[in-house]
């Protein structure tokens, strides 16, 4: 697999960038086709997952659990057939529109790409 990295949709392609695929289930505001290579809103999290955690960085991890059960879904699997052929053809963006860098649905998607597992705190 080659190169996989993350980007804010918001930011300015660049020479290299590759691929650019969208993870957000909603398309972001003010932003053109031309700038998207493709859209996998599969891979997003469901609305109900992106409300309950919405603005709660201390509950990271369970939002990462729970993202990693709906991956487990027949459409986020095809998604993910679909991301893995664009990765053998060459470098890949993961675009996301949330302002947080560190902790967004691309950021728990590639780390669950990675094989990290995120177990639920009771």
């Amino acid at each position: 697999m080659t190169k996989l990295t993350m980007k804010r949709v918001y930011d300015p392609p660049a020479p290299g960038d590759g691929t650019r695929i969208l993870v957000d289930r909603l398309w972001p505001r003010g932003v053109s086709r031309d700038r998207i290579d493709l859209w996998l809103k599969d891979l997003a999290p469901s609305d109900a997952l992106r409300h309950e955690f919405h603005g709660r960085p201390d509950l990271w991890d369970e939002f990462c659990a729970a993202y990693a059960t709906e991956l487990g879904s027949p459409q986020a699997q095809a998604a993910l057939a679909t991301l893995a052929a664009e990765r053998k053809k060459g470098p890949v963006v993961l675009l996301y529109a949330a302002k947080d860098e560190n902790r967004n649905n691309a950021q728990a998607l590639r780390l669950w790409l990675d094989g990290r597992t995120f177990p639920v705190q009771q």
